[in-house]
């Protein structure tokens, strides 16, 4: 069984000199024991992502049995005439939903990582309609679903502001080589927030999957 991600940068491998910066594609392998094949890349929009022939590339690849993650809007929402939430972004997701079940395998759609933008105590939505779209289009469509803007917004929200800005891309001046003069970025992770997010990734992937349902109850043996 092969894990297929398709996605924006929030998801792509880290890029050559732009380290420690990655998406959380990066550290998936290292909590799921099988194979991940990240074909998410900067900048990406369900649109992007199809003409571009990147999606094509995923399901040439895809074999039965198979797990396709998909998580797009960042972009998206950037192109609202073309990529409107419950307009070209549902209709190109659907889409994606139906040429994977097509070949046999299991597709699962994921809510944006929400931005690390604080307002006092509490994280603000940037995201608009497009979580919810995804979460609709989940429900109508009987797909899976990992819903990514959720549990962001509360382990940011459960860190503190201060404590969360290091899972995001905050650079000082002479940190990285990419940027020698710092850098405050609050939508990017930097590798411990990427592992934190697959960790969850993996986790929800388990859940989806049914994979602990085969180990013995033990609540006759615990005191509640």
């Amino acid at each position: 069984m092969i894990y297929h991600l398709a996605g924006d940068s929030t998801v792509a491998p880290m890029t050559a000199g732009e380290e420690p910066m990655a998406g959380w594609g990066e550290c998936l392998d290292e909590f799921v024991g099988a194979s991940v094949r990240n074909h998410a890349f900067g900048g990406a929009t369900t649109e992007s992502f199809l003409a571009s022939g990147t999606w094509a590339r995923l399901l040439a690849d895809v074999a039965e049995g198979d797990a396709v993650v998909i998580q797009f809007g960042h972009n998206d929402q950037k192109q609202p005439e073309l990529l409107a939430s419950r307009g070209g972004y549902t209709d190109r997701l659907r889409r994606l939903v139906a040429e994977v079940r097509a070949r046999g395998a299991r597709p699962v759609l994921c809510t944006s990582c929400e931005r690390r933008w604080f307002d006092g105590d509490r994280v603000t939505p940037t995201h608009g309609d497009y979580p919810n779209a995804v979460r609709d289009l989940a429900a109508a469509e009987g797909v899976d679903l990992i819903d990514l803007t959720v549990f962001t917004t509360w382990l940011y929200e459960d860190l503190g502001d201060a404590a969360s800005a290091r899972l995001l891309s905050h650079y000082a001046p002479g940190e990285t080589t990419a940027w020698p003069d710092g850098l405050v970025d609050d939508t990017h992770f930097r590798i411990e927030g990427a592992r934190r997010i697959a960790r969850f990734v993996a986790r929800s992937l388990r859940a989806i999957e049914r994979r602990d349902g085969d180990q013995p109850a033990k609540g006759s043996t615990f005191t509640a």
